[in-house]
């Protein structure tokens, strides 16, 4: 009826005209005054599918069959190509920000995602990513020009796509002349190193290190002819692949020819600027190159001096301090100081980081921590070699602490025959030459908590040796170096040993907790000076100071004009 509320009109889906409205279980449908639409369509949950009619024998197929399609056709939209290329020009509105913000953090951001993009990353798309990026009137064209010479694709024109094979759906861009040459000017300096960089690893992974160390030549002196802070953490990654390009190119070291002994001056050129600049990746990343330079040609005493006269910036990554501590450790383990050489391979193996991919480091700081230990008279403990990542690498180190620990100086000789390729290739073989005379001085001590007395003859037979009177000079030196508590007899020829008294009666537990002590402490102040804190925090607290006290004398010219009283300020105010 016309006079009726739309309320009581018929409605569609099945309604019904009476004032009794047929209600879906467990859903409520308000109704509103006024709506021309009253019929609240709510789709049936799944259970409620399953307990009502079975629907057609086609159904469920059909759903299937448009879930697949769609699943499809979302594969088909990402393509691998312009998703690398994107993720590329992602990184620009991080390096943007870092410009801007003066933050660089975002310019770290930009850097670790290359750990990602460099497992897609192909010549086709660095150009077509370089081409898309640069207009060929740009400032930088000089710049991606060479960039595309490095990586075999010079015929590729600048602000401009690529061939059919090469185009994929992207986002659209201005096509006009003018937008291109606005895009084009308003690109960084910042991006093209980022972008020097990309290239720098795609020559890396393609083993193009004649071409690398070129390119990155190019990329030094770009970096070197600008002065901006911005470009810090950008500046040290690029120094760090022009010295590894440099040392795999022939001759390749020890040779004092290689390619390396010709960048130490532009290295120290720059970490003299990286000093002046207060820029501290740029002058830790050079610290830790120059020092593995001079390791490589056994330039042990140019390396010290480096140590003694540079320091190393303490808020430095923990990566390049890591490595810091790695290689002044190998120096001086190469120079006899092994209580120095312990405590910094020890700091070294506790700062790597637990990711598989710094397993490597991990491995090869173990290997001279365990042949420090060795010359310093101690047995490394054995749930160092249990690990289950560095189980295998460290098999021919287990046996060689085995010989030493026994003091069998015939089994010692014969696993550094069969392992001395492996000891050649980890840079421990000199050093475990020198551990000969420590497998005869645990020998000894093996025997002295074994004998009360033994003869120097029976020392003579037990350990290889060629005479008595060699016998009588390694248990002398044994007792004077402290290795033994004994006393020699010449006269009758025999080693006499002391009663071994408590170990907990000694200062050496006390000595240990107090090491443990001293490292963890040392880890909480790290900690704390790596925590952030708002930029300019101390301007703001000082201009706040700045105007209380412009207050105060204002308040204080007032009460002795006159204008103000100790009623008017609240009784607080006692004066100047």
């Amino acid at each position: 009826m016309p006079g009726k509320t739309p309320d009581k009109e018929p409605v569609e889906n099945g309604g019904y005209r009476g004032g009794k409205d047929l209600k879906p279980k467990g859903k409520k449908a308000s109704k509103k005054e006024g709506d021309d639409e009253m019929t609240v369509v709510v789709p049936p949950s799944k259970s409620s599918k399953q307990s009502s009619v079975p629907p057609p024998n086609d159904a469920e197929g059909d759903v299937a069959m448009d879930d697949a399609e769609k699943t499809a056709e979302g594969e088909a939209k990402v393509d691998p190509v312009a998703q690398t290329i994107n993720d590329i020009k992602s990184n620009f509105a991080l390096l943007d920000r870092a410009v801007a913000l003066f933050d660089a953090r975002f310019s770290l951001r930009a850097l670790r995602s290359i750990s990602s993009i460099r497992k897609r990353l192909t010549p086709d798309i660095l150009a077509q990513a370089i081409s898309e990026t640069y207009a060929s009137s740009s400032a930088s064209a000089n710049v991606a020009r060479q960039m595309l010479l490095a990586i075999g694709r010079s015929d590729v024109p600048l602000g401009q796509q690529l061939g059919p094979d090469m185009e994929v759906d992207s986002e659209p861009k201005p096509s006009s002349k003018n937008g291109a040459k606005k895009e084009a000017k308003e690109v960084i300096p910042e991006v093209d190193v980022f972008l020097g960089i990309l290239t720098q690893v795609l020559l890396h992974d393609s083993k193009q290190h004649q071409q690398g160390f070129e390119f990155s030549q190019f990329l030094v002196d770009q970096i070197r002819s600008l002065n901006r802070r911005t470009l810090d953490s950008l500046a040290a990654k690029v120094y760090f692949y022009y010295s590894l390009f440099a040392e795999q190119i022939a001759p390749l070291p020890p040779s004092l020819q290689s390619p390396i002994v010709s960048i130490r001056p532009t290295l120290l050129a720059a970490l003299r600027t990286a000093v002046l600049r207060k820029d501290v990746d740029t002058q830790a990343t050079v610290i830790v190159l120059l020092l593995r330079n001079y390791l490589l040609t056994s330039h042990i005493s140019q390396a010290d001096l480096l140590v003694s006269h540079t320091q190393f910036p303490e808020n430095a990554a923990n990566n390049q301090v890591a490595r810091f501590l790695y290689y002044l450790g190998r120096t001086r383990a190469i120079q006899l100081r092994y209580t120095e050489a312990h405590e910094h391979l020890t700091a070294a193996t506790r700062k790597a980081p637990s990711s598989a991919c710094a397993l490597g480091f991990s491995i090869t700081a173990t290997k001279l921590l365990l042949v420090v230990e060795l010359l310093m008279g101690d047995i490394p403990d054995r749930a160092t070699f249990r690990q289950p990542n560095m189980e295998t690498a460290l098999r021919p180190y287990f046996l060689l602490v085995q010989a030493v620990r026994v003091g069998n100086l015939g089994d010692f000789e014969t696993i550094i025959a069969e392992h001395a390729d492996a000891f050649r290739r980890d840079g421990t073989y000199t050093l475990i030459l020198r551990l000969r005379q420590n497998v005869i001085k645990t020998g000894i001590r093996m025997m002295s908590l074994s004998y009360s007395r033994i003869s120097l003859r029976d020392i003579c037979i037990r350990l290889h040796l060629g005479s008595e009177e060699s016998a009588e000079y390694i248990v002398a030196k044994a007792i004077r170096d402290g290795v033994i508590e004994a006393t020699l007899d010449r006269e009758r020829g025999f080693m006499k040993s002391k009663e071994v008294g408590d170990v907990y009666a000694t200062r050496e537990p006390g000595e240990a907790f107090h090491d443990r002590i001293r490292a963890c402490l040392a880890l909480h102040d790290e900690s704390v000076k790596a925590m952030r804190f708002p930029m300019n925090q101390h301007r703001l607290e000082l201009k706040n100071a700045q105007e209380a006290r412009e207050r105060e004398r204002e308040m204080a010219k007032e009460i002795q004009e006159g204008d103000l009283d100790e009623d008017d300020l609240g009784g607080e105010f006692e004066g100047m």
